[in-house]
């Protein structure tokens, strides 16, 4: 069975199938670029307990704003055999969901917190092949270049963090011998929506004063998300902003209007219109529409408030 599976490979590398095919390229990069061994049999690489709690510790923001979407993703996936690892940029898993009667197994196979999966180490697999190509996928048993990890399904998607920098990867594998392929494509949504979940929490997380608003795209489920001060100035965007915005790390240099970012720019006679009425809504829902109450807050007098509010047709309720 390893000379069979090894062979596939080594076939696979030798033909032009790299040019068409990325599972193939993935097998070129393990094969031709990290030098490993289809035939492989050798156990899995763990980390120190030192160097896994430096790995936790330089992101330990992310792992703190994943615990709800790791636990509610265990949930939907752990009753069927599988497990939920959350690894940083370098393939290690930081953070685990797993039931405890499946521990003894996971950990033989490497499912654990402290092992390395990238392809330098493991050749083709989940987390390390999501991390190079920057994208959801799933190995599935004989895709993996090892031959020790064919009886694996893993299904993984990348994690950007609010500067739009990939920074870790979401995995659910399994080592269920009947885990069917229209199952798999279940979890791949599940895993691809959590991980985006992950990259929403985060992102609130590093803009805490900010007003985060969901820029206009054609996929609203993408995670298009822009952080905007007091000021409506831009300060902050997600990946799949940045994307569909054309916004880069430079374009932060200057000040970035929201407005003029989403479409949303008037002329200036009606900017400052604009801004002025929302000011006046804003005094009167403090004062719960009181007028007078409203108009003291704003250190003007009753009648030079009502005069602003028929300008600007403003509804109030005293």
């Amino acid at each position: 069975m390893a000379d069979h599976h090894a062979d596939k490979i080594q076939a696979a590398i030798a033909s032009n199938a790299a040019a068409t095919s990325a599972l193939v390229a993935s097998w070129r990069r393990s094969s031709n670029l990290h030098r490993l061994d289809p035939a492989d049999r050798g156990p899995a690489r763990y980390l120190t307990e030192l160097e896994l709690g430096r790995a936790r510790q330089r992101v330990e923001p992310l792992i703190r704003a994943a615990q709800p979407s790791l636990d509610r993703l265990y949930l939907a996936v752990g009753g069927v055999g599988c497990c939920v690892l959350l690894a940083d940029r370098e393939g290690v898993p930081v953070e685990r969901r797993g039931a405890p009667a499946d521990d003894k197994t996971f950990h033989s196979w490497g499912l654990w917190a402290g092992s390395v999966w990238n392809e330098e180490s493991q050749g083709t697999n989940g987390i390390g092949t999501c991390l190079v190509e920057q994208r959801a996928l799933t190995i599935h048993r004989d895709q993996h270049f090892h031959t020790r990890n064919t009886g694996l399904s893993c299904t993984t998607a990348p994690i950007y963090d609010h500067q739009g920098d990939l920074v870790a990867a979401l995995d659910v594998s399994s080592c269920r011998a009947d885990l069917t392929e229209a199952f798999v494509n279940i979890i791949s949504v599940a895993v691809v929506d959590a991980a985006r979940r992950i990259e929403a929490e985060n992102f609130k997380l590093a803009f805490p004063k900010a007003r985060i608003l969901l820029a206009p795209v054609a996929d609203k489920g993408s995670g298009a998300l822009i952080a905007v001060d007091g000021d409506d100035l831009v300060v902050g965007a997600t990946r799949s902003a940045r994307l569909a915005l054309g916004i880069t790390q430079k374009c932060f240099d200057k000040p970035m209007l929201a407005a003029d970012l989403l479409g949303w720019a008037e002329k200036g006679a009606e900017v400052l219109a604009q801004a002025e009425r929302g000011v006046l809504q804003r005094a009167l829902a403090r004062a719960d529409g009181n007028v007078s109450a409203a108009a003291q807050a704003l250190g003007i007098s009753r009648a030079t408030l009502h005069r602003k509010l028929n300008r600007l047709d403003v509804p109030r309720s005293h």
